[in-house]
């Protein structure tokens, strides 16, 4: 390496770079061809930063939960309707969010406000229609009303039923992926007949109900194979009391009386079937069968004349 060079880069000191963030922006392949054709119509408009996208407001203590949205409502249409419905300030409103799943808003939103008889004020809002729709107006930090999450029909049992599964699921792979929940007595999983593949659900008996309870609350085992299971818990027939005890009940319950006779209903007299006649057999009626004469039998009728 010269002397020069290294002088330079021990001496000589970088030059910042400016950016001017209101600039166009660059052309692409694309509209660089189009523009020596003439084709290009517009250029593309300078990006401009503003303050609603570079800075994320912090979220508040004091917010309300408006749900029940039209799903082509804008930030701009919920502000101007909470300002017109109340007293509030736009100032006042510190933050709003509109949850979207592509393009398209989920039908809810979060509106913080700087105390809380600002929330007051929004939740007493409720029930006023915007865009068609009467919207739901409660307290960000209230879940008054929601419904309890229900993860099964059926009791707590040492049953597990486990749905959603690939037809490539094997008993190993159900074994593996739920014996960090307790001890597997057996593994009852639907096949088809013709392939012997997994018709997409199967049982699986646990030692005890801890078991199966701690599969219902864990989330590791709720996804096998990127798909999401479907658990419940599954009816334990051992539990079933055998019908000799309801009999052994029934017996032992003292019987009702009373002081009307009660007669028994009269028995059925059914009539005796004659025996059918057995019938010989063909070959046996042939045999014994009087035959008939091989010879001419000569005419006994009188012959009649007209004249």
């Amino acid at each position: 390496m010269s002397e020069e060079n290294t002088r330079k880069r021990k001496g000589d000191s970088f030059d910042e770079l400016e950016i001017d963030l209101n600039a166009s922006v660059p052309l692409s392949k694309k509209q660089k061809r189009l523009a020596k054709k003439g084709k290009l119509e517009e250029e593309p408009a300078p990006k401009v930063a503003t303050v609603q996208e570079s800075e994320q407001k912090p979220r508040s203590k004091y917010g309300v939960w408006i749900g029940n949205l039209s799903f082509d409502t804008t930030k701009e249409d919920l502000v101007r309707f909470l300002l017109a419905k109340s007293s509030i300030q736009e100032e006042e409103i510190t933050r709003v969010n509109i949850p979207k799943k592509g393009n398209q808003i989920k039908g809810f939103a979060y509106v913080d406000v700087k105390n809380e008889e600002q929330v007051e004020q929004l939740v007493s809002v409720s029930e006023q229609n915007l865009n068609g729709r009467n919207l739901l107006i409660k307290n960000a930090t209230s879940f008054e009303g929601r419904p309890e999450k229900v993860e099964s029909k059926l009791p707590p049992s040492r049953i597990l039923f486990v749905g959603n599964l690939s037809f490539d699921t094997t008993e190993d792979n159900l074994r593996e992926h739920f014996q960090h929940c307790g001890d597997i007595v057996r593994i009852r999983m639907a096949t088809f007949q013709d392939t012997g593949k997994c018709k997409g659900f199967a049982f699986i008996d646990f030692k005890s109900e801890e078991g199966a309870i701690t599969a219902m609350n864990s989330k590791v085992a709720k996804l096998m194979l990127n798909r999401k299971l479907r658990l419940e818990y599954g009816e334990d027939r051992s539990k079933r009391r055998p019908k000799s005890h309801m009999r052994e009940e029934a017996v032992e319950k003292p019987e009702t009386t009373f002081d009307v006779e009660v007669k028994p209903p009269p028995k059925k007299q059914y009539r005796e079937r004659p025996h059918p006649q057995v019938r010989e057999k063909s070959s046996v009626a042939l045999a014994s069968a009087q035959r008939a004469s091989a010879a001419i039998v000569p005419s006994s009728g009188k012959k009649i004349k007209f004249d």
